[in-house]
């Protein structure tokens, strides 16, 4: 690659929620070769973020911070109350991303994960006006902490607003707000898009980081992810952020429900993170 790609790993892939004792998570993650750690925010309260900011320095780690929309918080919602929702929890998570030094935020904010349906066409019209017009409420909470908004797609089964670059990429030009970008998931992309290095530089300069797990969930290498041409559509955007490992551990029942992990996808979970890791290193040159 032409830039310099650093590689992480999602703490989801051991626990869930990440608290101020998921910390002892760190040295590990350093241990095996990461320089990025990603903090899934779930409960900010229960983050001390000083003590979590020390511990990365420790370790020589930095974070990136994703957050995610469930059933009480959704910008699409014909009920105000859950757009409330959304805006106080992003006003707790960006504060604490701030705190914490980095740059962005990422996640798909635009409406609540697991909203899938078909929905009669006036209907989905008007969802997609009332995440416009949130979603510029949300840029402007964001610009207030100095941060950028990277906008994820979900499969299918997740989402039916925004599933494809293409779909991301009119969202964000009908924002029109400078600070909202895109995250790319190998895993979504490898359902939705048709061609996974034209999806790259449909997504071009705006495309901020991007999450890597197998077409199955599992270690990057492993399945049937075209990894040659995603390295090529990074390559092609000149794209210098973040890889960052996302999967799930099937121990914590409720996180396994909700991502449709029902079995082991590795010996362990550390062995999922050190295997991908080398995979990736040696693709991602």
């Amino acid at each position: 690659m032409k830039n310099k790609i650093n590689f992480g790993v999602s703490t989801w892939l051991w626990q869930s929620p990440f608290t101020t004792e998921s910390i002892s998570l760190f040295p590990k993650i350093k241990a095996m070769g990461f320089d990025v750690v990603e903090i899934p925010v779930e409960a900010p309260a229960l983050i001390d973020v000083k003590i979590v900011k020390q511990a990365l320095d420790a370790n020589g780690l930095e974070p990136t911070i994703c957050i995610v929309f469930g059933d009480d918080k959704d910008l699409t919602s014909e009920d105000k109350s859950l757009h409330k929702n959304c805006f106080e929890h992003a006003e707790q998570c960006f504060s604490l991303a701030s705190e914490l030094g980095v740059c962005f935020v990422a996640g798909p904010l635009y409406a609540a994960v697991g909203k899938a349906r078909l929905a009669p066409a006036d209907k989905k019209k008007r969802e997609w006006e009332r995440s416009v017009s949130n979603l510029r409420k949300l840029s402007a909470i964001g610009k207030n902490h100095g941060l950028e908004i990277a906008l994820e797609p979900l499969n299918r089964f997740e989402s039916d607003l925004i599933n494809t670059t293409e779909d991301v990429v009119r969202l964000l030009d009908a924002i029109n707000e400078d600070n909202m970008k895109i995250i790319l998931d190998s895993f979504h992309m490898t359902i939705e898009e048709r061609d996974i290095r034209k999806a790259i530089n449909l997504a071009g300069d705006r495309l901020i980081h991007v999450q890597v797990s197998e077409n199955h969930r599992g270690i990057p290498g492993t399945g049937l992810t075209p990894w040659a041409e995603f390295a090529k559509g990074l390559e092609d955007v000149d794209y210098a952020g973040a890889l960052v490992i996302e999967s799930f551990t099937p121990e914590i029942p409720e996180l396994a429900a909700a991502v449709n992990i029902w079995k082991k996808l590795a010996d362990t979970q550390d062995a999922f993170a050190s295997e991908g890791l080398k995979f990736l290193k040696n693709t991602f040159k």
